[in-house]
């Protein structure tokens, strides 16, 4: 039976992959910082599914070793790394203080490069497996830490493609937009004037991305809309593009970290 290891699972689009890889019939280890609720998950595919279930607590910003040590491990092999752990700062750069934007580009980019680095030559060894880096339309527009946090996720996901050509092993960047979790509610961003036609849902989103890692794709983008965009946006004048990263429906307060 194929495991997968995904980071930030109890809640939004970690508890959804976890959800459907679980549905699929994969084993599962579940990594996050809050060990109550990764428990509670861990009863929850056990129950529905009846697979295995490891939880892994982790502070991804503190201490990856935990982590990459897992996915090493030659006799327990991870087939799937899911890179989905994240939180957003609700204040402009400026504003926040630098511990809270070095910790956001430590869960965003260290741990997503050192877990990958740890996943892949195992994958490689056994000619088989795939790692899913969740990444951001907002990788797109020019937004702060986090924007530019997100463009490099899609970047470095890209560039391992061709280095892993026949190897049987596959890396894809999942880009969404605004999708319905919890998100933004702990980043503290009031989203009410977003339109409902922008919003994702998780559990589709999700089974969108599977999808296209079937089929063996470099980018995920679900949603038409945000396709039209990631396509549009590199094309347009760059002062244009700049100036609508300076434009935002929520309202910007003082934030919490998922």
């Amino acid at each position: 039976m194929a495991t997968a290891l995904v980071t930030g699972p109890t809640a939004g689009i970690g508890r959804a992959f976890a959800r459907a890889l679980a549905a699929r019939g994969h084993d599962v280890v579940l990594v996050a910082r809050d060990e109550e609720r990764l428990r509670s998950v861990a009863e929850e595919l056990r129950g529905a599914y009846g697979v295995g279930v490891e939880v892994l607590p982790a502070d991804l910003a503190a201490d990856t070793d935990p982590v990459e040590k897992r996915l090493r491990e030659p006799e327990r092999p991870v087939d799937l790394l899911v890179n989905n752990a994240g939180f957003a700062l609700g204040k402009p750069f400026l504003r926040n203080d630098i511990a809270d934007e070095e910790r956001m580009l430590d869960v965003l980019v260290r741990a997503v490069l050192r877990l990958t680095h740890a996943a892949l030559p195992g994958m490689i060894e056994r000619r088989h497996g795939a790692v899913v880096n969740v990444s951001s339309v907002a990788g797109w527009v020019p937004r702060g830490t986090y924007s530019a946090a997100k463009a490099w996720v899609t970047a470095f996901s890209e560039g391992l493609v061709p280095q892993l050509t026949g190897t049987g092993v596959r890396v894809m960047a999942l880009a969404p937009g605004y999708t319905r979790t919890e998100f933004h509610d702990r980043a503290d961003m009031n989203m009410s004037r977003l339109p409902s036609w922008l919003w994702l849902d998780a559990d589709a989103l999700v089974a969108a991305a599977l999808r296209d890692l079937d089929r063996g794709k470099a980018v995920s983008i679900p949603g038409t809309v945000y396709r039209v965009a990631a396509a549009a946006l590199p094309r347009l004048p760059r002062r244009l593009v700049r100036s609508l990263g300076q434009q935002h429906p929520a309202d910007r307060r003082p934030t919490t970290s998922r």
